[in-house]
């Protein structure tokens, strides 16, 4: 009535907590879907209709009454009926039922999931585990609009807020590639020459990783034949980036195994390309012997 008629039971189960139901769909069933669908169930709950069990019936009478029975299932020569209103409900069925519809109170989704390559799951709850459900998303909505200030259009509202922080968060970026701007003359004014190549180790104080990465081009992009290792503490986690001017790039002069070894004294490790690579760890208290083992490369 809802999804079409393709739509088959796969599966079930009932117990005292929640119910599911399987099903053959193609597509995430919609919200409004959804909502349709608890609109018709809690409907024919509303109209209290009583239950008709026929037992012992002929398989062949009951399938030619129209009865549902599921595909794959194997039945007796004489089954068991269950009618919640002709037109409505009539199948072939085992487990228990209410004696009426009106005792289930209310019924109520709580989620909707795939299980298996076209086959969906609806999760509900009915009777008091629904009411406590609903009882308490009440209350979680009352708490957000008091902390929304009452706003009668949390939507509106909440998708401000988001907004709000996309915008600082963009403010927050721009400030720390400014700072890193800032950093990367005084940073490539430290570069010592050895051998030929131009050789930086420092501690950079930013925090993220994506600040670091940058501020490494940066400086690559200041200084030629370029050998650069930074060590970072963010988030407690410390941090190793290896920059390498891919003319000078090397056998032992590889941003990839260098950044391997020095991650050893952080007790972490990483990679990427010869020319750029990054390391993690997790002894923070190794990241000063980084910086003094880096020269060893080039000496």
């Amino acid at each position: 009535k809802v999804l079409g008629t393709h739509v088959n039971q796969k599966g079930s189960l009932v117990n005292a907590d929640n119910l599911r139901f399987d099903f053959s769909h193609f597509a995430k069933i919609s919200e409004e879907d959804l909502a349709e669908i608890e609109k018709i169930v809690n409907q024919k709950v509303r109209e209290n209709i009583k239950l008709n069990e026929q037992r012992n019936v002929p398989y062949d009478e009951a399938i030619n009454s129209g009865v549902t029975a599921l595909f794959g299932e194997k039945y007796g020569d004489f089954v068991r009926v269950i009618t919640f209103d002709d037109h409505f409900s009539k199948e072939l069925c085992g487990g228990t039922h209410v004696n009426a519809t009106g005792q289930i109170g209310y019924f109520k989704i709580v989620s909707e999931s795939a299980v298996a390559a076209g086959v969906r799951r609806i999760e509900a709850i009915t009777a008091s585990k629904a009411e406590e459900y609903i009882v308490n998303q009440s209350k979680e909505l009352a708490q957000l609009k008091s902390l929304l200030k009452g706003s009668q259009q949390i939507s509106v509202a909440v998708q401000a807020l988001i907004d709000e922080n996309a915008k600082l968060k963009k403010e927050v970026e721009k400030s720390i590639l400014a700072k890193a701007g800032d950093m990367k003359q005084d940073i490539a004014a430290k570069a010592e020459k050895i051998n030929g190549i131009n050789f930086i180790a420092a501690h950079v104080d930013l925090p993220n990783a994506d600040a670091v990465k940058n501020l490494a081009f940066e400086v690559k992009a200041l200084v030629s034949n370029l050998y650069l290792v930074f060590t970072t503490l963010i988030d407690e986690k410390p941090g190793i980036t290896v920059m390498i001017a891919e003319n000078i790039v090397s056998d032992s002069l590889n941003a990839a195994k260098i950044v391997r070894e020095l991650g050893k004294e952080i007790q972490g490790g990483g990679g990427g390309q010869p020319f750029y690579a990054t390391a993690g760890g997790k002894n923070p208290s190794g990241l000063d012997a980084v910086l003094e083992k880096a020269k060893d490369f080039i000496i």
